[in-house]
């Protein structure tokens, strides 16, 4: 087999990154935007030694997991890989990534119950961020395509609210009718780096974020002409990051209109959701999510629980109301402020909220005499560090409860933590971005001591 060549392939299995998997003379060869069953030519476009990339040459015989895309871009774009497959077929692979996963890297057999699908497939999202690029002179934005900086022109994105693409479209549009630059990462040449649009899913409250480099007096008057063509805005910031970087936010916000803050309901609680804040994309399945945390909790009212990873508060709202303490640990300031915040709006007094690096300020939690009966731990897309994860081994709470983004750290973490006194009793995975190759996994672990 040589670069180039047109090889016939089946396509029998997906991978977590949203390849299909074919072989070809034992080599297995991987397709992006193709379905289990599918029976192709497929060109050869990278070659190693054991293994290949290809692309689609020609469908021979569809898929019957295959369905017609209702977007013209998700093969340019990052954000889709299974716009080509009935959603059956999505979960089912999604799945199998969270199954394997646990099992590969694990070593561990859990009882997983069937993924919890998404009832809203369509514009679910409550949170945008646009890169803004030059093209023929003119301002646009879209979304970078995979892995790269390159932006793809996207005005009608399905994951977003319809409402999202209507405001980054008329903002760039506006910005470049006054003079404004894109911002260059190559050069550090240019102002404008990214229109953030936030939404409560429940409230319907909106913020609009412009990401500059430098404050400019001119931005004033053109929030007052966006919010004359979007009323529904009720909060324009305008956030500084001068530095040459790839982050998209930077550490100073300034409040054009209304407030730094839009609010939103979660599980009942008032939330406030400032532009640095982590809140759950889809607010919809994060409430179920939260629900089958509350389930393994399976609390009574006395106990204390350490919310790892707190974020603004969210998890541990949900469960305030049951337990005797509640505290939280998170390394963003700002999420910590807008938790404690969150935790007087809605009169919740049993919550304490600690800022600092979830491991160490575990550690001085052991030191203060801190015995948590239950961990909830909902780490980035990297998981535990080995200082969180022992610190939660020194608690030796009756339970631990992993909640992650990632299957493959998450089976890497909860492997350790099971090697180490624990057994997972069992797991759910969760669809919480339809569309995507994301999963997130709810996993159970008890103290051996106590099962």
């Amino acid at each position: 087999m040589k670069k180039n060549d047109i090889i016939k392939l089946k396509i029998d299995s997906i991978t977590n990154e949203g390849n299909g998997v074919g072989r070809f003379d034992g080599m297995a060869v991987f397709v992006p935007f193709t379905a289990i069953g599918d029976e192709i030519d497929c060109r050869i476009v990278k070659l190693k030694k054991t293994y290949a990339y290809g692309i689609i040459k020609r469908i021979l015989t569809p898929s019957s997991d295959r369905i017609k895309s209702e977007c013209n871009t998700y093969r340019k774009c990052g954000g889709c890989s299974f716009r080509h497959l009935n959603y059956e077929a999505e979960l089912s692979a999604k799945q199998g990534f969270v199954k394997d996963s646990f099992e590969r890297i694990g070593k561990l057999s859990i009882d997983f119950d069937d993924i919890l699908g998404c009832e809203e497939t369509l514009h679910y999202r409550n949170k945008a961020q646009y890169p803004v690029c030059e093209k023929n002179g003119r301002l646009e934005c879209g979304f970078y395509s995979k892995r790269s900086h390159r932006v793809v022109d996207n005005k009608d994105c399905l994951l977003q609210p319809e409402i999202f693409n209507r405001i980054a479209d008329y903002t760039v549009k506006l910005l470049g009718k006054n003079g404004f630059k894109a911002y260059d990462e190559e050069t550090g040449k240019g102002q404008v780096r990214h229109i953030y649009i936030r939404q409560g899913y429940h409230t319907k409250e909106i913020m609009l974020c412009i990401v500059v480099t430098k404050r400019d007096d001119r931005l004033k008057n053109i929030s007052e002409e966006i919010l004359k063509e979007f009323p529904e805005i009720k909060s324009v910031v305008l956030n500084i990051n001068p530095d040459k970087t790839n982050v998209i936010l930077g550490k100073s916000n300034e409040v054009l209109f209304g407030k730094e803050y839009i609010t939103d309901i979660m599980c009942g609680n008032k939330v406030r959701i400032s532009p640095h804040s982590f809140y759950q994309i889809n607010t919809a399945q994060a409430e179920k999510l939260y629900g089958i945390i509350k389930e393994y909790a399976d609390l009574k009212g006395s106990e204390t629980v350490l919310d790892l990873y707190c974020g603004i508060g969210t998890i541990g709202f949900s469960i305030a109301g049951n337990v005797k303490k509640l505290i939280g640990v998170e390394i963003i300031p700002d999420a910590v402020e807008n938790a404690k915040l969150n935790a007087e709006l809605n009169g919740i007094q049993n919550a304490e909220f600690i800022c600092g690096d979830a491991g160490q300020v575990a550690n001085r939690l052991i030191e203060r005499g801190e015995t948590p009966d239950i961990i909830i731990a909902d780490p980035a897309r990297k998981g535990c560090d080995s200082v969180s994860l022992n610190a939660m081994l020194k608690m030796s709470p009756k339970k631990i409860i992993m909640v992650s983004c990632n299957p493959s750290t998450a089976a890497r973490d909860v492997k350790y933590l099971c090697e180490n006194g624990y057994k997972a009793v069992k797991g759910q995975a969760v669809d919480m971005f339809p569309r995507t190759v994301h999963v997130e996994t709810v996993v159970l672990m008890s103290r051996i001591s106590c099962i």
